[in-house]
């Protein structure tokens, strides 16, 4: 990295290489085009290498005065974690599991002892494994039906390719098999002999599900299952009774299942029903009978049923509706549990096979939460694992008793540096968006805040609003530090997230994707107007789609607010859907539309392509975020980005980009390395909206 303590006279400047591309008579500039290495996923490029480091030194130089107030921040946040911690145990079979952190730790260990009785045994320790990497992420991790083998996969640069290994936990030791290059789960079948997995081919997509024989080389795994459309993905579950396994295939708007006996993998398959465009599915057995949740008939979903030997023959078990989005459908011996949405909120049903009218829901006690179906591993429940959690209340374990109708708390999460939640109110807001749609927003704030700060003082905005994505308005010990300091904090919970229901997340999709942008706008404006805040006092966040999000309002509304940070942000929209070889790209054009084949999708993503619509103009400041090793946001569309904002923007606002060279899309690794990180960003918006403390 680039020595911060040198001399720097000013931000580093990209060359300007001309560049252009040419689409439906169109011709579109791209003078940053070259900081996309040729060699990619291997980034050797010198010159790319040394603008990115230069950034990185920029970054570090500017920040470098607001040292004190960023390790103040890290250890306020670090306060707010019970560092020695555990989960709470959990039945599966004849053991208990539970995981657990060590005092200081950045990573988990994972524990289980018998139920009847011995001694604790650790059967993974993420510490030990991640031990002198830069960068470490555990995948997919699961135990053997028989509690014999423990089958797990692990990232060790952010890439998001996984290498799969397996340890006997009676002796410790790793058998000799090991794949990688994985990007799914880890399933096991054929009574617990194979293992199913997908491979991440050359361009990052699961087009496959292959099954590995235990002890066999990687050469004779045999592949189950192929996917031809590109702009699919392949992954693999099994049934709740663990009897079938189900391999599905999906892109963001189709889907499509196959059934094979769990214990006869290589068995005849069963294609459950052929794809057809739009209608998205997912598939559940108990007793012969199928349960089918899907969109075919209502896009809020229904749950339907079909004999086995007659799977593509749906019959409606429960009405799609407008007023209840319905998100899907455990299954378990006595009795299934829907999980939904009702006028934005989470809600919680157990129903009954014999008994279609007979509902149960678990109801909670605030007007704003987060709550659902926690880990319920074994086919016969009798009490339901739960999590809970408002914007003031700490996240909490509970068990509902099914028989009973009672609910126990387990677990509180616990704040060693102290919490109140007397001290904060929650609310949940309307505002209406200039075509007349009302806009929930989830906002909290101290109580004192009209006494103890100005009433219309700072306000942390973060939006999402893609993929159908909803941002539930749950816990954050982090957030706290700018609510304790006057801030406000609010989610907008914008259409093209899927928080009202399908509705709502195809109102901001396609070519009524402006819907998502002018929503993001209008709460700000509604925001100020109700006296939260200010005009300029107002700094916004978003990641990825929400990076995007962040580049489209600050191209259009710049003078709303005080302070940007765009995470791994999606802004070079047009010319990564115009790639058809980059990882995600066959897959997105369901999202935003195919520019290289349709006109019309085309001109409109130009039309608000964050860096395409860069213009001479003041812009906020700004502090954006990237992974070297991110396949889902290649590192030079942010690169390219502050290129461009660099050469015309008209303002002497900040504008600084970290690169993170051993990390992919979510930042660095460990709980605490990452939350350094929210202290650097939070550092920042105090910083410039001129907040003390």
């Amino acid at each position: 990295m680039a020595d911060s303590t040198q001399t720097l006279i000013g931000p580093p400047l990209a060359a300007k290489k001309p560049h252009s591309v040419t689409h439906h008579g169109v011709t579109v500039t791209d003078d940053y085009a070259w900081l996309r290495d040729a060699g990619y996923p291997e980034v050797t490029d010198k010159d790319v290498l040394a603008h990115l480091e230069a950034e990185n030194g920029w970054f570090e130089a500017r920040m470098a005065p607001h040292k004190g107030r960023i390790d103040a921040l890290f250890t306020e946040m670090r306060g707010r974690i019970k560092e020695a911690d555990a989960s709470v145990p959990q039945k599966d079979g004849d053991w208990l599991y539970w995981i657990d952190f060590d005092e200081g730790a950045e990573y988990k260990k994972w524990w289980r002892r018998p139920v009847a009785g011995g001694p604790d045994e650790l059967i993974l320790d993420e510490v030990a494994l991640a031990q002198g990497k830069e960068y470490f992420r555990l995948g997919a991790i699961s135990t053997s039906a028989n509690g014999k083998l423990l089958a797990y996969a692990i990232d060790d640069n952010g890439s998001e390719r996984f290498t799969a290994r397996i340890k006997n936990l009676e002796t410790g030791e790793l058998l000799p098999d090991e794949i990688p290059g994985t990007l799914s789960g880890l399933i096991w079948v054929a009574n617990d002999t194979g293992l199913v997995y997908s491979l991440a081919n050359e361009q990052w997509r699961t087009d496959n599900a292959r099954l590995h024989w235990l002890g066999q080389p990687l050469e004779s795994d045999v592949e189950l299952y192929h996917e031809d459309d590109e702009g699919f993905r392949v992954g693999s579950t099994l049934s709740a009774n663990e009897k079938w396994l189900l391999i599905g295939t999906s892109d963001h708007e189709t889907s499509e299942c196959r059934m094979v006996p769990a214990d006869d993998p290589l068995g005849t398959q069963i294609l459950v029903k052929a794809r057809a465009k739009g209608v998205e599915y997912d598939v559940d057995e108990r007793e012969g009978v199928l349960y089918i949740h899907t969109n075919d008939t209502h896009e809020n979903f229904r749950l339907a049923t079909a004999p086995l030997d007659n799977p593509g023959e749906w019959t409606t078990l429960i009405e799609g509706s407008d007023a209840f989005y319905l998100l899907g459908a455990d299954l378990f011996r006595d009795f299934y549990v829907i999980e939904g949405r009702l006028a934005g909120l989470d809600q919680i049903q157990v129903r009954y096979y014999d008994d279609p009218s007979r509902v149960e829901a678990i109801t909670f006690p605030e007007a704003s939460y987060s709550a659902g179906l926690s880990n319920n591993p074994e086919w016969h429940m009798t009490t339901l694992r739960l999590s809970y959690e408002s914007m003031v209340a700490p996240s909490s374990v509970l068990d509902y008793d099914v028989a009973a109708r009672t609910l126990e708390t387990l677990k509180v999460q616990e704040i060693p540096s102290g919490y109140d939640a007397s001290l904060y109110a929650t609310e949940r807001l309307e505002i209406t968006a200039r075509d007349g749609t009302a806009i929930p927003v989830s906002i909290m704030y101290r109580k004192d805040r009209a006494e103890k700060f100005d009433a219309a003082g700072p306000l942390h905005l973060y939006g999402y609003g893609a993929y159908g994505i909803s941002i539930d308005p749950g816990f954050s010990t982090s957030r706290l530090s700018l609510v304790d300091r006057g801030f406000a904090y609010a989610i907008a919970h914008i259409r093209g997230g899927d928080d009202m229901g399908r509705a709502w997340y195809k109102a901001g999709k396609l070519e009524r994707r402006n819907n998502t942008f002018n929503d993001f706008v209008d709460v700000a404006k509604g925001l100020i107007e109700r006296g939260f805040t200010s005009e300029g006092k107002i700094s916004i966040s978003g990641g990825s789609a929400g990076g995007e999000l962040m580049g489209a309002v600050i191209n259009s509304d710049p003078e709303l607010f005080g302070a940007v940070v765009a995470h791994v942000p999606f802004v070079d929209v047009l010319h990564t859907m115009l790639d058809e070889t980059l990882p995600l790209t066959p897959g997105e054009w369901p999202e935003w539309g195919n520019p290289i084949e349709d006109k019309a999708a085309f001109d409109l993503i130009l039309s608000y392509s964050p860096y395409d619509q860069v213009k001479a103009q003041g812009y906020p400041p700004l502090m954006v975020t990237a992974g070297l090793n991110d396949p889902r946001v290649t590192y030079w569309e942010p690169a390219k980005w502050v290129a461009k904002l660099r050469e015309v923007k008209t303002d002497g606002n900040e504008l600084i980009l970290k690169t993170n060279m051993g990390a992919g899309h979510g930042g660095k690794s460990g709980r605490f390395e990452s939350l350094k990180e929210t202290a650097e960003e939070f550092a920042f918006i105090l910083w410039q909206l001129g907040v003390e403390g």
